[in-house]
């Protein structure tokens, strides 16, 4: 499979292939000449240039009417009744709450760019959380969510002063069998969230959703690698990602296996609804061919102004020479 990604110090993005099912992997870091004090450091450190990071801000949608149901009888997860499920008024609440955060901590300032899954519930939180101010009609733009969108009861949401949104099917929910998980053509999303861009979705139906038949765990983890390594190929740096609870889970859950496990759970931990983590995206396998923008070469000076521990490299080599 392609590559890997990383949260904190431990995710780390690197060309690794998995059988099925996905088993740990195991990382083994270099011995040096250091002490075992220090080696205790930097077997629990990670140091990678800026320039092959990437900042995610992972968020799972907020309460839909499917978990409220789910929660009384498993078996409501069956029911047609939640096709494409939207959001409670609860959940409205929370993805209030969540902008309040994002906002008081700037992160608004900071994301790039937001990829949200195409259902309704994902782009109803996706919208409410990183969207702009209230819309008034006579602005020359279109919206991004129209008012009253999916029996939200809300007000239409501005695109302005926003990062752009783009819907993407790879970081669906776990696809088959429950009609929550089924989305509505695209055709019927457009004019209800005009500004989200929805041109990488193939096929206008749900042509991966199937009746009788469910994903297996394992192949959501892979479909979760595939949409990591997409995200690579993005110029943005920081860039939020709102999606759903199994596809967190499975997908987070290859990760984190060469941490202490404090932090293993940090990254795996189930998502409550409305949860937002951030983590850090690692190219350690040159996958990316950016440039360093905030690095300079400088120059190693010559004569009476080497660096000592350059002239003594020097010297080494060249007594080695003779």
């Amino acid at each position: 499979m392609g590559a890997f990604a990383s949260v904190y110090h431990c995710l780390t993005y690197s060309s690794v292939h998995f059988p099925n099912p996905i088993k740990p992997i195991q990382l083994h870091l270099c011995r040096t000449s250091a002490s075992p004090s220090d080696m205790d450091v930097t077997s629990s450190l990670g140091l990678y240039p800026l320039h092959r990071c990437k900042t995610l801000h992972l968020v799972r949608h907020a309460q839909g009417v499917h978990n409220v149901a789910g929660d009384i009888d498993f078996s409501n997860y069956l029911s047609e009744e939640y096709f494409d499920a939207h959001l409670t008024p609860l959940g409205w609440q929370q993805v209030d709450n969540l902008r309040k955060h994002v906002h008081e901590t700037r992160l608004s300032k900071k994301i790039e760019l937001v990829i949200v899954s195409p259902l309704l519930r994902t782009m109803q939180t996706a919208v409410g959380v990183f969207g702009g101010e209230g819309y008034n009609d006579g602005i020359d733009v279109p919206p991004l969510m129209v008012e009253n969108a999916g029996e939200s009861n809300r007000p239409a949401i501005s695109s302005l002063n926003c990062p752009p949104f783009v819907a993407v099917e790879l970081c669906r929910e776990h696809l088959g069998v429950h009609p929550c998980d089924r989305r509505k053509s695209i055709s019927e999303y457009r004019p209800v969230f005009p500004a989200i861009d929805f041109s990488l979705i193939d096929s206008d139906e749900d042509n991966l959703w199937e009746t009788n038949s469910r994903e297996k765990n394992e192949e959501i983890a892979t479909r979760g690698i595939k949409f990591l390594n997409w995200l690579w190929t993005r110029e943005e740096r920081e860039i939020a990602v709102v999606t759903h609870s199994s596809f967190l889970y499975q997908t987070l859950s290859v990760f984190g296996n060469d941490c202490h496990p404090s932090v293993k759970s940090e990254i795996c931990t189930h998502f409550a609804n409305c949860e937002l983590r951030s983590v850090v995206l690692v190219d350690k396998c040159m996958l990316g061919s950016d440039r360093a923008t905030t690095n300079y070469p400088g120059k190693i000076p010559s004569g009476l102004y080497l660096p000592s521990d350059v002239a003594d490299e020097k010297l080494s080599n060249d007594g080695a020479g003779k």
